[in-house]
């Protein structure tokens, strides 16, 4: 039956000893079970000499070659609690699938036992060598779980199967998530002693690396109870033996966790241990994917500020997703921005991956897109780190499909393969905004985490956001040229909100034209230095197109009123140095308030002739609310837009003929390199009458845009002035 795993028996690891194998030291019997493939030892104290040496030889030819553990027994574990639908996404046959796939992609022996000595002394590294698994002892699993939590595991092989078709029942609701059967013990003995056997073996060099597949998974599984389809906590286990046997050359170890769960047993039992680096990529969702919020608010969850404490701090990393949904992309650029760096930063003695493959494409539970090259690239940097020491043991996954190829491309990484090239996705907006904050939640404790992040509140009172010193230095430019000034506004909030940000001509209400500018903040440019990431002054530059705009208004006597749409609005609380960009629905509710608070208190009121909107970047949303909330385009003799990011369209279920005037009375300027350009339906759509007259730029950028249009806006509003003196200017057009 070659390429298929054999029934299972009673013999070690599930397999028939008729075989002819290499023999395990330290096994009474002189012989394991390795069903076509190669064994290695297990036991040091009686190793044999033979052995040694050929492992010294191999590892120094560089030749060691990448272990693998499996046992059928660990198929055992099944829930005893079965119905109509007896398959529980925890599926005994997850483990099967994976290494018939490593079979069938040949990275496990099936040929005859004869060729087996050849293979070793000519091509050692052509297959993986089988780890026998083991059960672990109540000493081994106790170095991290309570003596109590072991006992109430070991009792379910004592239960009669009603017993434990009730404990499932009920265990199989809420946060616990678990099921039981007759076999879990020792299942579950079997899943941590492979784990121990696997990062033993990877720790002693007897292999380069390792991949263990085993059931039940661990990394939900606390201290002191079980959780989330968990007994034990495999990883933790296999950490704590390999520290404790091998104190001088495995002191360090990282434990990466990409499955798309938060390890939170893992998490909790090194939160304080300064010797373990735990760092896991999981779906957060704000607490609502599971495993959520622990019942305790004292015990952490797997948000972002959640570091570790006392010697610890720093030593617990969560890039905590905030939906499902991410991909290559995502991971990618968090691996890139995240784990690496502080990876190499905390240099391992070793790296153990807590590999879940639900986050995998094609996983419903997961609802994630990462793809088994992903998987290889991930793996193919974390094997950079501590002299390429990496234990993968397997965790969750519950598509078998998606399983078994994404764990097939880890193995083939680990024996050595290069990761196939793949095109990286752009990385989701939020994502990015995440892994920045991300970053600064671990700054205070990593170096390679301090560029670009600055602790606000170490700075002192005296400081100042730079938006607001851009602004008022605007503000006192517009003073001294045109004698401009504050516009008050009633309202508290708003004024708060907006003080400085509303700047008019004296006289305005006497003027006859008045040009109605709502922009965003100066662009700015910085250079900083690419040794300390500092920026000098005199390398930083500020961007501003509108000041051209406003000159030509005050010379051409025109009444100006100047709005800045800041992207965030200040708080005297504020101690975060990165803030993200205030959400469109925000924005839009400031804008909205304020430029129809400047319509009713002030533009109606006045005699003007010639009204001219110009709306510059984001901040052209308040041309659109203005039109769409107030009965005001017969009072506006023109509009001008710049755009860069959303095209808005202005129509209005009351006023059947606004987009009609927009259309007619506007010139809208969108960038070269806009989406709707990309696209030939886009760029259809764009010139439909709702979105105004929009004219494709030959320019990039905001300030481009104005510089390279300016001559052409001057003459559309002086030729609609002329119209309104001449008296030709028709319902329809003004």
């Amino acid at each position: 039956m070659e390429g298929e795993d054999q029934a299972m028996t009673d013999a070690p690891n599930g397999f028939d000893e008729s075989r002819v194998v290499i023999p395990a030291p330290g096994q009474e019997d002189g012989v394991v079970a390795a069903n076509n493939s190669m064994a290695v030892d297990t036991d040091e104290s009686e190793a044999s000499s033979d052995t040694d040496n050929l492992t010294r030889s191999m590892r120094r030819r560089g030749l060691l070659p990448t272990g693998c553990c499996y046992d059928d027994r660990m198929k055992l574990h099944a829930n005893a609690d079965f119905g109509p639908s007896p398959h529980h996404p925890e599926d005994p046959r997850r483990i099967e699938e994976i290494m018939k796939m490593f079979k069938k992609g040949g990275l496990v022996f099936t040929g005859p036992d004869s060729e087996l000595l050849n293979i070793l002394k000519d091509n050692p590294t052509k297959y993986m060598w089988r780890i026998a698994a083991r059960p672990a002892t109540k000493q081994e699993v106790c170095t991290v779980h309570t003596p109590r939590h072991y006992d109430w595991v070991q009792n379910l092989s004592e239960m009669s199967t009603r017993d434990l078709r009730v404990l499932s029942h009920s265990l199989d609701q809420g946060r616990a998530s678990l099921y039981v059967g007759g076999m879990s013990y020792e299942a579950a003995l079997l899943a941590a002693g492979g784990c121990i056997e696997t990062c033993k073996n990877v720790a002693a060099g007897k292999v380069k690396n390792a991949f263990a597949i085993i059931r039940p998974p661990g990394h939900h599984a606390e201290y002191d109870t079980p959780m989330g389809f968990c007994l034990f906590n495999n990883v933790p286990i296999g950490a704590k033996v390999c520290q404790n046997e091998y104190p001088d050359t495995c002191r360090k170890i990282l434990i990466l966790d990409w499955d798309v769960h938060h390890g939170n047993g893992v998490q909790n039992m090194f939160y304080e241990d300064p010797n373990i680096l735990y760092m896991s990529l999981h779906v957060y969702d704000n607490g609502n994917f599971y495993p959520g919020k622990p019942d305790n608010p004292m015990i952490p969850d797997g948000d972002i500020d959640k570091v570790g404490e006392g010697p610890g701090q720093g030593k617990n990393v969560n890039i905590a997703w905030p939906s499902q949904g991410m991909g290559d992309g995502e991971y990618l650029a968090a691996f890139q921005k995240i784990v690496m760096p502080i990876a190499h930063e905390f240099s391992p003695d070793m790296v153990i991956i807590s590999a879940g493959f639900d986050a995998a494409d094609g996983d419903e539970l997961g609802g994630c897109f990462v793809t088994p090259p992903c998987y290889a690239h991930m793996t193919h940097m974390l094997m950079s780190l501590a002299g390429g020491k990496v234990a993968v043991c397997l965790e969750g996954g519950y598509n078998l499909k998606a399983i078994s190829h994404s764990a097939l491309a880890v193995a083939r990484t680990l024996m050595g393969e290069p990761p196939p090239q793949m095109k990286i996705p752009p990385i989701n907006r939020e994502a990015a905004k995440l892994l920045a904050r991300v970053q600064a939640a671990q700054a205070p404790y990593w170096d390679c985490m301090r560029p670009g992040i600055i602790a606000v509140q170490e700075l002192g009172e005296k400081t100042s956001r730079l938006h607001d010193v851009i602004r008022g230095y605007q503000r006192q430019i517009l003073s001294e040229k045109y004698a401009m000034i504050p516009l008050f506004i009633q309202r508290d909030v708003l004024y708060k909100s907006f003080e400085n940000q509303v700047l008019v001509t004296p006289g305005l209400q006497a003027k006859r034209k008045i040009m109605f500018i709502i922009h965003d903040p100066p662009e700015l440019k910085l250079m900083p230095d690419i040794v300390d990431n500092t920026v000098d002054p005199h390398n930083g530059f500020i961007l501003d197109g509108v000041m051209s705009y406003i000159e030509w208004a005050h010379k051409n006597d025109f009444g100006i009123l100047d709005v800045n749409i800041p992207r965030y609005i200040t708080h005297t609380e504020d101690i975060d140095a990165y803030t993200p960009r205030a959400e469109e629905k925000t924005l839009q509710r400031q804008i909205q308030d304020l430029v129809c608070y400047i319509w009713d208190n002030y533009l109606q009121l006045y005699e003007v002739d010639d009204l001219f909107i110009v709306g510059v970047g984001n901040a052209y949303l308040g041309v659109k609310v203005l039109l769409t909330n107030r009965d005001c385009k017969n009072r506006i003799a023109g509009v001008v837009n710049f755009v860069t990011g959303n095209l808005r369209p202005v129509k209005s279920e009351t006023d059947t003929e606004l987009s009609s005037w927009y259309k007619h009375n506007s010139l809208v300027y969108v960038t070269n390199d806009h989406a709707c350009w990309g696209d030939a339906d886009l760029a259809k759509k764009v010139l439909k009458k709702r979105f105004g007259g929009v004219q494709r730029s030959l320019q990039f950028g905001l300030n481009r845009m104005m510089e390279a249009h300016a001559k052409e806006v001057y003459q559309f509003i002086s030729d609609r002035v002329e119209q309104g003196k001449s008296g030709n200017t028709t319902e329809d057009e003004k």
